[in-house]
């Protein structure tokens, strides 16, 4: 997928790309490239290793993002899933992010061919596109706990009743109590197909929703939701509302976890004042069928404007 994505930014101009390091081996395997040069004909961009610590924790993913948004980056490729997506946006700034799903349980970004990607990366990073027309706003969940911001979630958060993190990924339905969504969509995967299921929710729509949750066995609805790859278990649904933003939302539990975008990150307890608000100032992403409809349009890979060619 890197090497895809440096001939697409070869093509169109990018001269310079900086890259995260790592220790599973993806950046020597991308120097190793780079070292053997380019297929014929096409042309890579100088490739660039920020120069960091590796720790093998999630803020390798925020420190890289802070040197690249220092260092000018027109545009930031984020390989990996809601989770990356998460600390991702946390710090990026203004500064639009094109997210290409790798791995599992996947819902903010999507699964898309990398040559492609790369092409709609590099015409906004050169500016060859107008931003208004080719960026999205998204909309983000703000979670904060007694005044204090914790991080956005992209897609959901959820509330369940368990009194520790222990294993990050939500496999037990029947703790889950409510579900917050910014968007939601009927043949997504993970905790947000259960707002998808019922009542879905586009990304362009001003509003989210938000599901109260009970165990299934008490429950006056029940609903099958694939909530990780491969498991399909019911869950008991009481309310369904929309939210909008800038309203506080509270918790309906005293103590317990919130999971973000699929994974549990905070635990509160009865002392702990718990607020979510819907935002929908979150991280611009590229949006890749607006960009190459408008290079189709502006003749961008052509080298001429507006082409006519099969035209009379």
């Amino acid at each position: 997928m890197i090497t895809r994505l440096l001939s697409a930014l070869g093509a169109v101009g990018i001269a310079r790309v900086l890259m995260m390091p790592d220790v599973d081996g993806i950046a020597h395997r991308v120097r190793r490239a780079v070292d053997l040069r380019p297929p014929p004909g096409q042309a890579w961009p100088e490739v660039v290793f920020l120069d960091m610590s590796i720790e093998c924790v999630p803020d390798d993913t925020v420190h890289a993002v802070e040197g690249m948004v220092a260092a000018g980056a027109g545009a930031i490729v984020v390989l990996g899933g809601d989770g990356t997506n998460r600390l991702v946006a946390s710090v990026c700034g203004d500064t639009p992010i094109l997210p290409l799903s790798t791995g599992t349980n996947n819902v903010f970004p999507r699964v898309r061919e990398a040559t492609i990607a790369g092409l709609a990366a590099g015409l906004v990073a050169a500016g060859r596109v107008p931003s208004a027309e080719t960026l999205f706003r998204n909309k983000v969940l703000q979670v904060e706990v007694n005044g204090e911001s914790r991080g956005p979630a992209l897609v959901d958060a959820a509330i369940a009743s368990d009194r520790w993190i222990g294993s990050r990924a939500v496999w037990r339905p029947e703790s889950l109590r409510q579900l917050f969504v910014t968007f939601a969509e009927a043949d997504a995967i993970g905790l947000s197909s259960i707002a998808g299921l019922l009542r879905p929710v586009s990304r362009q729509a001003t509003h989210g929703l938000r599901v109260d949750l009970e165990p299934p066995e008490t429950a006056a609805a029940t609903l099958l939701a694939p909530i990780a790859p491969g498991l399909i278990a019911p869950v008991g649904v009481s309310r369904v509302e929309e939210v909008f933003p800038g309203k506080a939302q509270t918790v309906q539990i005293s103590q317990g976890v919130i999971a973000l975008d699929g994974e549990r990150e905070i635990e509160f307890v009865p002392s702990d004042r718990v607020v979510i608000r819907l935002d929908n100032d979150g991280p611009l992403t590229i949006d890749i069928d607006w960009v190459m409809a408008r290079a189709a349009r502006e003749g961008l890979l052509t080298g001429q404007s507006s082409p006519n060619f099969g035209e009379k």
